[in-house]
């Protein structure tokens, strides 16, 4: 049976933590919803090229982190919004019960194993 109390400290667990990561390495702009990353604070002053050649590879990583991690929040948020919708649990294409396992991995799951995007 789903534990929809269980399955709801999940989703806002990881919300909570993921929203530390994505704070960590941007910000939300109130205006269009979107995170945008944000360079590094530098505790010095950048001394020569391959400091700023670091910095710029930082935050690249940052950036790429950021196109991760934001599609992962959205989905979260999804799946919290629609957890006392009947159709919290089932698949968005069958429409059968998604399995335990998966649920338990994975709280947002929209799909059964099944149907499982490669």
């Amino acid at each position: 049976m789903l534990d929809k109390k269980k399955i709801k400290e999940k989703l806002e667990k990881e919300r909570d933590e993921l929203l530390a990561q994505m704070k960590d390495m941007g910000k939300l702009d109130s205006e269009t919803g979107e995170w945008e990353t944000t360079p590094e604070e530098l505790e010095f002053p950048e001394s020569d090229e391959s400091d700023k050649a670091d910095r710029f590879e930082d935050f690249e990583a940052r950036s790429s982190m950021m196109k991760t991690l934001e599609p992962r929040l959205k989905s979260v948020l999804e799946a919290l919004k629609g957890l006392n919708k009947e159709s919290f649990g089932k698949c968005e294409v069958c429409k059968k019960e998604i399995e335990m396992s998966r649920l338990e991995a994975n709280p947002a799951a929209r799909t059964c194993k099944k149907h499982l995007k490669n």
